[in-house]
């Protein structure tokens, strides 16, 4: 451990706030998104600048201090604190800046996906994230990014153009294409194993009005709606994306009243394409008869910040995930079945198409080795009580115990929780080996291994 001589210099480096447990701002600090997780730093360094995470970076490592990196603070698994360490706290880099004639954003390591998509709106354009703007950049781009714009235009870190580092012996680089090319390869879904990423560069495209929204069924027709869903998705055109949901109606706008509570099966649709043409992809969908059809021309943000409500932070969140290659009847069948025992309000399974422009970007181009997958899926129980803590958690595993036959092997790591190191492998497959020698070479002492942990050996 440290000594107050070590700790007096290092705060002496700090521009931004080093907060201790005896400090009056430390339990609000210590507080990620996931409140099932309740860890207690020894420190947390809420950081103004990237000299700050250098001097936080060789801090924790000459000290031997576990480190944990928060960004959004999002992680389900709680992956940005940990017990006794240190916490490098991003959220006061928030900086974005938009090069409109080279299309491209730069955004710092502690914005959130509203920040950036409130910068770029402003220019007409947009880079495929997820689908609550309140998740950080960080966790979800080194992870994968899945989002509504996936089929069109990738996944994020098919969009991803370069970024800063802080490495674990403090030193400060850039990765792109051309520069550290084996690490630009490896931060592109290989998590937070290489560093601390300062900021991130993203080509965007142009978008501004999407035509989107949620359309519901009885949950009675789920098991139609979900074979009809299965068989249309994979044939729609790539500008037209839809996740399917389990869902408890939310009791307000914009769902009628006479929906308020009621369990029901649901894809929300994002079109981005040419919104004249919109109509024409989604009149399967209208076909189907939906209870609700609340389809309609928006702008993007307000797309992206249409859960932010619903899913504040400060729940309870429990949640398991799989690639998934097939849906036979059979595995509908279970989903139905789980699905139909929603546990809380806000609890949901969510099947996130992952084809079209994904499956475009070879499978060696970067760690995200599901490439030949059609879709992701997340069950996910939540609620704000943690009296239902073990309510949510046990429907949520023994869903996924039920379904995880019928899955492709591995899972999306922003979905996971801490799941060990098998379950780590499966994700990355044959990346893991390579993967593992580029942490040998960046991050010999496996200072950040508070993630879903690659471990630094060598390749034989």
């Amino acid at each position: 451990m440290f000594n107050e001589a070590h700790l007096d210099t290092y705060k002496a480096q700090l521009r931004g706030t080093l907060i201790q447990p005896d400090d009056a701002a430390y339990d609000e600090a210590r507080k990620v998104y996931n409140a099932m997780i309740d860890k207690r730093p020894r420190l947390i360094a809420r950081c103004a600048d990237v000299a700050d995470v250098i001097a936080s970076v060789n801090f924790a490592r000459e000290n031997q201090l576990l480190l944990a990196v928060r960004g959004g603070g999002h992680n389900g698994g709680g992956l940005g604190t940990c017990d006794d360490g240190l916490v490098i706290d991003l959220s006061r880099l928030r900086g974005v800046r938009v090069d409109a004639k080279a299309h491209t954003v730069r955004a710092e390591g502690g914005c959130t996906w509203g920040d950036v998509d409130h910068a770029t709106h402003a220019f007409g354009m947009a880079t495929p994230a997820g689908i609550i703007s309140t998740t950080g950049v960080g966790g979800l781009t080194l992870g994968g990014g899945i989002g509504h714009l996936s089929r069109r235009f990738g996944l994020t870190i098919d969009n991803l153009l370069g970024v800063d580092m802080v490495l674990a012996d403090g030193s400060f680089v850039t990765a792109n294409a051309k520069e550290n090319a084996d690490l630009f390869w490896a931060v592109r879904g290989g998590g937070g194993n290489f560093g601390v990423v300062t900021s991130f560069e993203y080509r965007l495209h142009p978008l501004s009005t999407v035509v989107a929204g949620p359309t519901l069924w009885p949950m009675e027709r789920s098991a139609e709606v979900f074979k009809w869903y299965r068989d249309f998705i994979g044939k729609a055109p790539t500008e037209l994306n839809g996740f399917f949901a389990f869902l408890t109606v939310p009791p307000g706008p914009p769902f009628p009243e006479e929906l308020h509570l009621k369990k029901m099966c649901g894809v929300v649709w994002c079109y981005s394409g040419d919104p004249a043409q919109a109509e024409e992809a989604l009149a399967p969908v209208r076909a189907m008869n939906p209870a609700l059809y609340g389809v309609g021309p928006m702008p993007y943000p307000m797309l992206q910040s249409a859960f932010d409500a619903l899913y504040p932070p400060g729940h309870q969140w429990y949640w398991r995930a799989d690639f998934v290659n097939e849906l036979p009847d059979e595995a509908i069948g279970l989903h139905v079945e789980y699905g139909a025992q929603l546990p809380t309000m806000q609890s949901s399974m969510h099947l996130y198409p992952i084809d079209g422009a994904v499956q475009r970007v070879g499978r060696k181009d970067t760690p995200f080795s599901y490439r030949d997958a059609r879709w992701a899926s997340v069950i996910v129980g939540v609620d704000p009580d943690p009296a239902n803590r073990d309510r949510i958690t046990d429907w949520c595993k023994n869903y996924w115990d039920a379904l995880h036959p019928y899955s492709a092997g591995g899972a999306y790591i922003n979905f996971m929780m801490d799941e060990g190191e098998d379950r780590v492998k499966a994700t990355y497959r044959e990346h893991y080996d390579r993967l593992a020698a580029i942490k040998r070479q960046y991050d010999p002492g496996n200072l950040f291994r508070v993630n879903q942990n690659i471990r630094p050996v060598a390749t034989a």
